[in-house]
């Protein structure tokens, strides 16, 4: 029996209305098993509402896999493995196993360990990724601002990375997309506030879905509670910034002191 494929299926970050044609495609598959990540078993699947929002019937075979929110290695890596473990052994049946995916599947995913281990587990494991649009590109649509404009430069980061290294990427970044800012996002207001960028930046909360949350106005979230699936979008105008030479930028006078100091 030839065993099946794992597709890593991008949903888009919560508008059933963002999912690739492909992506629908190998969802309205009847001979498929539906996978799909919960953080709790308490807990029902973001990336499960998406598809089922979108009308989509969820086939015969379909079951939950836990990813736990902990920030603890030994646990993460053993319920990494009993999901890969649990895929290994539903590819072996010969069906192709559909692991749903908010936003898309190569970008801060689950699936990214999931396809891992499978392959640490099966080094001969088929894997396909079906790319979708990332919250951060919704974000921009849903705020209706550029991610980027000519030679902008970018940088995607978790806001877990700390406060320090946030304000020394504003010094090298023309936009940054702060994921994940729920831990940090007090200290990363201050911080805005400090360096005067509180009028350029967005919050936006579950873009796209029915309970869609965008802030213009960052301030006033101070001291509030913000849902995991959130983002800050910061643009920084005031960037010193080198002039152009054959298309590409000298670098600044801050970024030649530092290489130096190196």
């Amino acid at each position: 029996m030839t065993e099946g494929t794992l597709y890593g299926v991008s949903l888009g970050p919560g508008d059933p209305g963002l999912i690739t044609r492909r992506a629908w495609a190998l969802l309205e598959r009847t001979d498929t098993v539906w996978t799909y990540p919960v953080r709790s078993l308490r807990k029902d699947s973001y990336a499960l509402d998406i598809a089922v929002r979108a009308g989509l019937t969820l086939p015969t075979q379909h079951q939950s896999l836990l990813f736990p929110m902990t920030h603890d290695a030994e646990k993460l890596a053993r319920h990494w493995l009993k999901a890969a473990e649990t895929v290994r052994d539903l590819l072996a049946t010969g069906k192709d196993v559909l692991f749903l995916v908010e936003g898309d599947a190569s970008t801060y995913a689950s699936f990214c360990y999931l396809a891992r281990v499978l392959r640490e587990l099966e080094p001969a494991a088929r894997v396909d990724i079906v790319p979708g649009v990332n919250s951060f590109n919704a974000a921009c649509a849903q705020l209706q601002i550029p991610l980027s404009e000519q030679d902008d430069t970018i940088a995607i980061v978790p806001a877990a990375y700390g406060i320090a290294a946030v304000e020394k990427m504003l010094d090298d970044f023309d936009t940054l997309v702060l994921m994940k800012v729920k831990p940090l996002l007090d200290d990363l207001i201050d911080l805005l506030a400090r360096r005067g960028l509180l009028e350029h930046s967005r919050f936006i909360e579950k873009a796209g879905s029915p309970v869609e949350r965008i802030v213009h106005n960052v301030a006033e979230l101070k001291g509030t509670k913000v849902n995991y699936l959130s983002l800050l979008l910061v643009k920084n105008p005031n960037r010193e910034r080198g002039e152009m030479v054959r298309g590409c930028r000298k670098k600044t006078t801050t970024e030649r002191e530092e290489e130096t100091r190196e």
